[in-house]
C-alpha cells in the first residue's frame, strides 16, 4: 500500500499529476481542486490510495489524509467505485460530504455527476453511522445538530438494551415528528423511549 508520496511535480494533466519520487515518476489521479494547488517543478506531498484491479494499478492522490480517508470510506458503500468517490470529493469538501450525509441532504449529493436520488439515499443510509464527526461551521450549528442527534439517540437506545433495529425504527419515527428547530437530544431520547415502550 502506497500511503503517500513526496517528490517533485514533473507534469500535470486534466485529471492527474506526475510526481517524481526517487527517480521514478508516479502518475497520481487527482481531483481538480488538488491539481490546482500543484506547480510543475515544485515539491509536494500527496496522501494516496492505491486501487488494485486485475488489469491495472491506479494511484489516487489527495491534498490531505482526511480527504483520502473519506475517499476510502465512500467506496465501502454499494455501487461506489474509486472514480465516483473522487467525483464526490471534486464537487464537495470532506466536511461538506460529511455534513450532507449526516443531515441526509440528498440534494447536495445528487450534484455529483453519476449520483442519482437513489444513489444519494443509499449513501446516506449506508454511511451515516460511520461518517465521523461533522465540523460545526459559523452558520451550520443547527444543521449539524439536526444531523447528529439520530446517531446520539440511537447509541443511547442500544446502550439501554434495545436492539439496533428497534433503535433505528424509533429514531425514524421521532425524526418524522421533528419540524422546525431540533429539540435537545434528551427530549428526543425520551420520545424514542416512549415509542419503544409501546412496542415491548
Amino acid at each position: 500500500m502506497i500511503a503517500s508520496v513526496r517528490g517533485t511535480v514533473t507534469a500535470t494533466g486534466p485529471d492527474h499529476a506526475v510526481v517524481e519520487v526517487g527517480g521514478v515518476g508516479l502518475a497520481v489521479q487527482c481531483a481538480p481542486g488538488t491539481l490546482a494547488e500543484l506547480r510543475v517543478g515544485q515539491e509536494t506531498r500527496l496522501a494516496t490510495s492505491l486501487v488494485v484491479r486485475e488489469d491495472s494499478l491506479t494511484l489516487y492522490g489527495f491534498a490531505d489524509d482526511d480527504a483520502k480517508a473519506l475517499f476510502e470510506l465512500l467506496q465501502t458503500a454499494s455501487g461506489v467505485g474509486p472514480r465516483l468517490a473522487q467525483a464526490v470529493l471534486a464537487v464537495h469538501t470532506p466536511d461538506g460530504v460529511r455534513k450532507a450525509i449526516a443531515n441526509g441532504d440528498t440534494a447536495a449529493l445528487t450534484r455529483v455527476p453519476g449520483i442519482g436520488k437513489k444513489g444519494a439515499e443509499r449513501l446516506v443510509l449506508e454511511l451515516r453511522d460511520r461518517i465521523g464527526p461533522v465540523a460545526v461551521g459559523p452558520d451550520g450549528a443547527a444543521g449539524v445538530t439536526s444531523g447528529a442527534w439520530p446517531e446520539q439517540v440511537r447509541q443511547a437506545l442500544v446502550g439501554l438494551g434495545w436492539t439496533a433495529g428497534q433503535a433505528d425504527q424509533a429514531v425514524a419515527a421521532v425524526a418524522e415528528t421533528v419540524d422546525g428547530p431540533t429539540p435537545p437530544v434528551p427530549v428526543l431520547l425520551k420520545q424514542a423511549i416512549r415509542l419503544l415502550g409501546r412496542t415491548r
